[in-house]
């Protein structure tokens, strides 16, 4: 099996979610060390000569059908509460991964109908939020403009976790209309904040929910049957996170893709348990009707595992063990308002362009580095790497007819195939009106 035919299997199973965590009475608290430099192309972790992974837990099949069967099981397992983290992506695909699952929106946008993110965060709080027994959650973002694919941000200034759902989204509006979606995408910052947390609690049992809208970035220039830089690191991140008590559920909104998302549950390897599960929030809920039905079977799919999991990490006597090689994670401030007025709870729109300045000095295709190369056009972009094949693709695309340009037409940009290919257009689709 190729690398890549690997990673595909690394990230995307349309299964049910199981969440349930085991938890203390005692809490993580605030305080954090400073974090070292994250190195994104990381060696895999040792593995434990004296621990061998037994077969039963090396991948861990769904064998349930109710929410009772899972309750029952997670009682004898000994699990009777929780510890929840909660990892909310702000990567800029986010403004069109919603054209058929959200009405041609941004699974961002504010308004009158929940969003995506909205609705997962609210019946995460009604289905798994009874299994946390002191209703405290860290709550970070990862994606946008401050954090990359480099670091997570905290849902309060001084890092303290949040008290309850209720405050997991009233600290989400604030939030969306005060930050820039950005990139690129990556789940080894999220993974390595929780792994910190679950080190600095003694090694008490979590749970990380991460909300997410798609698959870890790949760029065009990466070859077949090598990892791009965030995949190596998001495939470390949750190699390492088997060697502590630590279940890790990513919950896809949104339209995907998420081909690789699936393999990516199941075909992870060299993992002390099979410590990562894929669920698809989009598919579940539209094969239900009322949401008492959508409630269950998202709570079904989540806390599926979860008893598995739990056994696995008593089996390998990582429950209440330190290992004392985490990476310390600062995270950084939530964005904050300019102007340091409040935010309201809902607005009506989308979140609000950022600065034009700021804008305009950063690349418009990777997100990340800052502009460096003029065209004769006097479009600005970066040389590294994929951006000035990119740019010089958009570049011929800005020749084109103005109807094949207009916004929205997904024809006319379809048209300028094969001189964009798939993966540019699901990469550069976002950004590319900046330049034409």
């Amino acid at each position: 099996m190729t690398v890549q035919n690997h990673m595909g299997n690394l990230l995307s199973r349309e299964r049910l979610f199981r969440p349930i965590v085991a938890r203390s009475p005692s809490r993580r608290t605030g305080g954090r060390a400073s974090t070292p430099p994250i190195v994104r192309r990381q060696a895999p972790p040792p593995r434990h000569p004296q621990r061998k992974p037994s077969k039963k837990y090396s991948l861990i099949r769904d064998n349930f059908t109710s929410l009772e069967q899972v309750s029952t099981a997670l009682r004898e397992s000994g699990l009777e509460s929780s510890n929840l983290i909660l990892g909310i992506d702000f990567t800029k695909s986010n403004e069109w991964t919603g054209k058929h699952s959200f009405n041609n929106r941004s699974l961002h946008a504010i308004g009158d109908t929940p969003n995506p993110y909205e609705e997962v965060i609210s019946i995460i709080g009604k289905t798994l939020a009874p299994f946390d027994e002191d209703n405290l959650i860290p709550s970070f973002g990862f994606g946008d403009a401050t954090t990359h694919d480099k670091e997570v941000f905290s849902f309060h200034i001084d890092n303290s976790p949040c008290h309850g759902f209720d405050e997991v989204l009233t600290c989400y509006r604030q939030i969306v209309p005060n930050l820039k979606l950005a990139g690129p995408t990556s789940y080894g910052p999220i993974v390595e904040a929780a792994i910190d947390i679950v080190e600095r609690t003694g090694g008490q049992y979590h749970v990380l929910v991460i909300i997410a809208d798609g698959q870890v970035t790949r760029s065009i220039d990466t070859k077949d049957g090598d990892l791009s830089p965030q995949e190596e690191y998001t495939i470390n991140s949750i190699v390492n996170a088997s060697l502590h008590p630590l279940s890790i559920i990513l919950i896809g909104v949104g339209d995907g893709p998420w081909e690789d998302m699936r393999k990516f549950d199941d075909k992870l390897p060299a993992r002390e348990f099979d410590n990562f599960q894929f669920v698809n929030f989009t598919a579940i809920t539209s094969r239900v009707a009322t949401p008492s039905e959508k409630e269950t079977a998202f709570a079904l799919a989540a806390l599926m595992e979860i008893p598995f999991q739990y056994k696995a990490a008593m089996e390998f006597g990582i429950l209440g063990h330190v290992t004392g090689n985490a990476k310390r994670v600062t995270p950084r401030p939530p964005p904050v308002s300019l102007t340091g007025r409040p935010q309201p709870s809902r607005q009506s729109s989308n979140p609000p362009a950022p600065n034009e300045d700021e804008q305009n000095n950063v690349c418009p295709i990777c997100l990340t580095n800052a502009k460096d190369l003029a065209f004769g056009c006097g479009h600005m972009t970066t040389m590294k790497g994929r951006c000035f094949i990119l740019a010089s693709k958009f570049l011929r695309l800005a020749a084109a007819p103005t109807e094949l340009r207009s916004f929205g037409t997904e024809g006319g940009i379809r048209a300028m195939v094969p001189m964009l290919t798939e993966q540019d257009l699901r990469m550069g689709i976002g950004s590319m009106y900046d330049m034409v």
